[in-house]
């Protein structure tokens, strides 16, 4: 059985927050411990919830990454530290781009360079900048969009 990516079921909601815990442990080096219990709490109690959420699972069926979308902008987009650099995070782009088109967007943190070194790879260019990520906190954002 193949990877394939599937709409968001309520029944997978605890393993997307372990995969996002997981991948912001992982990436995110710039968060302190209590900047990652904020941010959990925001994903464990709603944000998965308040965007179009598509799941790509492996051949078990088990997930192993997922993307958010909110119109044509890119809102999460995470992929379990295992499967890092297998191709998944490409994949959840191509799935994106085959609903809202080519033009899509999203906000990556400054500070994540491999998160924006991997957006550049998939053909996104910075568009502006802000100082304050989404929740009013001091990491800056860098805009992006293809």
């Amino acid at each position: 059985m193949a990877n394939n990516i599937v709409a968001y079921e309520e029944k997978d909601h605890d393993a997307l927050v372990s995969i996002w815990h997981r991948a912001v442990r992982g990436t995110h080096d710039f968060l302190s411990e209590d900047d990652i219990a904020f941010y959990y709490d925001i994903v464990k109690n709603g944000a998965l919830r308040d965007v179009e959420l598509w799941v790509e699972r492996n051949g078990e069926g088990v997930p192993i990454g997922f993307i958010g979308l909110q119109d044509d902008k890119i809102e999460m987009l995470f992929v379990d530290p295992e499967y890092h650099g297998r191709g998944a995070g490409s994949r959840l782009i191509r799935h994106a781009e085959s609903l809202k088109g080519s033009k899509l967007k999203v906000d990556v943190n400054e500070q994540n360079e491999k998160a924006y070194a991997f957006y550049v790879r998939q053909g996104f260019v910075k568009t502006g900048r802000s100082e304050l990520d989404g929740s009013g906190r001091p990491f800056p954002l860098v805009h992006m969009e293809r």
